[in-house]
């Protein structure tokens, strides 16, 4: 009698078990339910999240293209993968950021390339000195196939490339004199980012190059411990640098690409739709970012004069003797990175002019 009143009880209580387990097909509180196949069936979306983080500051072409590729993605997504942005270094420096996407703690970042070159020797190509003739060359290059052959390093070091975007050309800024010539790089203490082919490109010409993260900056000149820095004249008046800086030259010496970068463990959880999207936002947005930052260095140069800058215009004469002075750096370089890749950029290049 006992074992009969036992079986009772512990059958409809096994029922409710299996129907809590999902035995009974269903669906959960807040959950959309669709018809398929006559069975009802649950749908779940999965809230993704994509923290991407820039050194640069708010107001820089950067950003807006970065707030660009936001909007892009959650109207696109219906709101299932929300980008969250932050500004001026906030997650860190550029490599650090990049190790973050690496370990799966970051989702996007879009360093230069110099900085990349750190995790793929190759990138080295895109900042020899005076490669670049012009932006719209350079986007022919990129958007091709070369540039691409590039991206498709990426991914052995847990990185995916999912366009290019525009830094633009570096000039020179100091507090010590104007450059017009090579002679005038002469001991000068120029930060660079921290890569061997930028110093030693500086070293060449002349120059004390120093590394350091672009966050300490402008402290760095302001104290003197650096007289100056290079980088696009977007960056330079954005960040301000013309309170601490007397001289600018368009030394035009590298032609500096941005790298959108997402996160491969991130990328590859996506379904093959969102992959899609976000590559289509990257691009897209980037095309944009392109156009602001085009417009923004030519006025931006303007408003460093106004600021009271000197500029020294630079002769092809006097950046012609740069590139021979530079020459012998490139040639170790092209042969550490690989002859063939470099002909490669350098035919690109010839046949996009």
């Amino acid at each position: 009698m006992k074992k009969s009143k036992l079986s009772l009880f512990l059958v409809p209580a096994l029922a409710v078990m299996l129907t809590a387990c999902g035995g009974g097909g269903t669906a959960t509180e807040d959950t959309p339910e669709t018809e398929t196949g006559g069975e009802t069936a649950t749908e779940q979306v999965e809230q993704k999240t994509i923290r991407a983080g820039i050194g640069l500051n708010d107001s820089h072409p950067q950003y807006k293209g970065l707030l660009k590729f936001k909007e892009l993605v959650e109207e696109r997504t219906d709101g299932a993968i929300e980008v969250q942005t932050y500004h001026s270094g906030q997650l860190g420096d550029d490599r650090t950021m990049t190790e973050g996407l690496q370990l799966g703690s970051q989702e996007v970042t879009i360093p230069s390339t110099a900085p990349i070159a750190n995790f793929v020797p190759e990138f080295s190509v895109f900042d020899f000195p005076f490669l670049f003739p012009s932006e719209e060359v350079a986007d022919t290059v990129l958007d091709g196939e070369v540039g691409q052959k590039f991206l498709d390093m990426l991914p052995d070091q847990n990185l995916v490339g999912l366009a290019y975007w525009e830094n633009g050309f570096r000039d020179l800024t100091n507090s010590v004199r104007p450059v017009a010539t090579a002679e005038d790089f002469k001991g000068l203490k120029i930060r660079t980012m921290e890569n061997d082919l930028h110093l030693e490109a500086f070293r060449a010409l002349g120059a004390n190059p120093t590394p350091m993260a672009f966050t300490e900056l402008f402290a760095a000149m302001q104290q003197g411990t650096v007289d100056g820095q290079e980088n696009p004249y977007a960056t330079i008046y954005l960040q301000k640098y013309h309170e601490v800086q007397d001289h600018v030259s368009n030394t035009h010496h590298i032609y500096s690409p941005f790298v959108f970068l997402m996160s491969k463990s991130f990328f590859d959880g996506l379904t093959e739709e969102q992959q899609e999207i976000v590559k289509e936002a990257a691009l897209e947005a980037g095309d944009y970012q392109r156009e602001l930052n085009r417009e923004a260095n030519e006025q931006y140069l303007a408003d460093l004069q106004e600021e009271g800058m000197t500029f020294t215009e630079i002769t092809p004469e006097a950046r012609e003797e740069m590139v021979e002075l530079v020459q012998p750096v490139l040639d170790k370089y092209a042969e550490r990175i690989g002859q063939d890749i470099v002909d490669e950029v350098n035919n690109a290049i010839e046949a996009a002019q």
